[in-house]
């Protein structure tokens, strides 16, 4: 290769080198930039919605707000759209492959003053120890048939997109369950708290009586005593269920995904009494719907369904493969008559080619992955039959519950009846000194009993009976 050669080779290298630099170059800022603008919306977005609490939470809004930021839906979500990214790479599938490639070479020859050098179809000749060449292609491969599996990874795939939106569907149901259950609780502690805060004002009213009784010398210093240990005891009881109160509502916080600090203007309207004794729908009949309705018995429903394309897939593996190659490039190389340009254009050249592959022995592996897609649906079908009794029997719980706390509110009501007119009859023969501490406590203890018998039955039908609702498909209401 001559002097000029040389030269004119080293400046196309030069400006090979310097164009890809700057196509990587560029390249990465903009993907950098890219990647700003993917990022910057969503943490302005999470910012946003940090700080727009609603100024008063009942049911709904809580469900509303933890369907919109609990994490466990927001990771679900997530993952449902990364199917997505598959459904769309297993249908880029049917379409061929593009392949373009460049390489340079630099081989050295210090022991050479002359000689031929050989780079594939090449020979050249040249009195440098330094030789330089290059090709340049682009290759295409199609696969035409490879025994249906193509086709069914995609039907796959579209499957595992729907049951993902289905986990998404399964951690709502699940976070909103939760929110119902806690929200009853709530509202049960909250009425604890007033029935012991009124047993707590009648105890005080009783002992400032009884320190009345006391001086005129109608009962003992013993009997004013248990008095005093009875304010002592309701205080007691009504601490206590503050405290189970501001635990119900942390749990409710977490729930929400909020800080324990952050404060809620919760309502407290406490649902109507009438609403305890709201017909019960028939088991069978909200077993039916749930059936139609819940994500998960859908969903076992279609890991069968991809248990079955599990088994196509593998039986593919029997079947021929049959593929189409195409291709161009070129070559060029120094110590060569022509130049660069004119080695392109000689050295070009092109390629068609068509494979077929057929599977003769394979180790036994399209057999075993036949046997053990076999099995998977055959595992799938029993989780499919565990979440349907499973549901049966949450539904049938779920119905022995409400009915029996409907009956227990009920016979509750009618105690608290009686017992409530006992109480008066026994606190005013004691104002009058007819009546001892002893028969004063007891009846009042047996109050207090009824009281909490009575709304543990109501906050349980109530609870239990939208909960039915909920798993037909209705709001639940409160």
């Amino acid at each position: 290769m001559t002097e000029n050669d040389n030269s004119k080779f080293s400046s196309d290298m030069t400006n090979l080198r310097t164009f890809t630099l700057t196509a990587l170059c560029l390249a990465g800022i903009t993907c950098a930039e890219a990647q700003t603008a993917e990022t910057t919306p969503s943490a302005q977005a999470d910012t946003t919605a940090a700080a727009r609490l609603p100024q008063q939470w009942n049911l709904q809004t809580c469900i509303d707000y933890a369907l919109q930021n609990n994490i466990t839906i927001r990771r679900n979500r997530i993952s449902a759209q990364s199917t997505q990214e598959d459904v769309k790479t297993a249908k880029a599938d049917l379409f061929p492959s593009l392949n373009a490639s460049v390489s340079q070479r630099v081989v050295n020859r210090p022991n050479t003053t002359n000689g031929t050098i050989i780079s594939g179809d090449n020979i050249t000749t040249s009195q440098s120890k330094t030789s330089y060449n290059g090709s340049y292609g682009i290759d295409a491969n199609w696969t035409l048939y490879n025994g249906g599996k193509r086709l069914n990874t995609i039907k796959q795939q579209q499957l595992n997109q729907r049951i993902a939106d289905l986990a998404v569907a399964e951690s709502e149901n699940s976070i909103e369950e939760s929110i119902m259950q806690v929200y009853v609780q709530i509202l049960y502690a909250a009425e604890a708290v007033k029935i012991n805060e009124a047993t707590l004002e009648v105890s005080q009213a009783q002992y400032e009586r009884g320190k009345q009784l006391f001086e005129a010398g109608s009962i003992a210093q013993s009997d004013l005593a248990q008095l005093d240990a009875q304010v002592s005891s309701d205080n007691y009881q009504l601490v206590t269920s503050q405290a189970t109160l501001q635990d119900y509502k942390l749990q409710l916080k977490q729930l929400l995904e909020l800080d324990g600090s952050e404060e809620m203007n919760l309502d407290m309207t406490m649902p109507d009494d009438t609403q305890v004794l709201t017909p019960l729908p028939n088991k069978v009949d909200v077993y039916r719907t749930a059936l139609l309705m819940r994500p998960e018995i859908e969903s076992g429903k279609l890991d069968v369904e991809a248990s079955d394309l599990n088994i196509k897939i593998a039986r593919a593996g029997y079947l021929p493969t049959i593929s189409l190659s195409a291709g161009i490039g070129s070559t060029n190389a120094n110590g060569n008559d022509f130049t660069f340009t004119e080695q392109i254009k000689q050295n070009w050249n092109n390629s068609l080619g068509l494979t077929l592959s057929i599977p003769l022995y394979d180790k036994r592996q399209t057999k075993s992955s036949i046997n053990k897609a076999k099995l998977q649906k055959q595992t799938s079908e029993l989780d499919l039959l565990d979440k349907q009794k499973t549901l049966y029997k949450t539904i049938e719980n779920l119905w022995l519950d409400a009915n029996s706390a409907q009956q227990q509110y009920v016979a509750a009501s009618k105690k608290l009846e009686s017992t409530q007119t006992s109480y008066d009859l026994v606190s005013e023969q004691f104002n009058l000194g007819m009546k001892n501490t002893v028969e004063l406590l007891t009846e009042k203890n047996n109050l207090l009993s009824a009281q909490q018998e009575m709304l543990q039955a109501k906050y349980m039908a109530l609870l239990n009976a939208g909960l039915l609702q909920f798993y037909q498909g209705e709001t639940f209401e409160l």
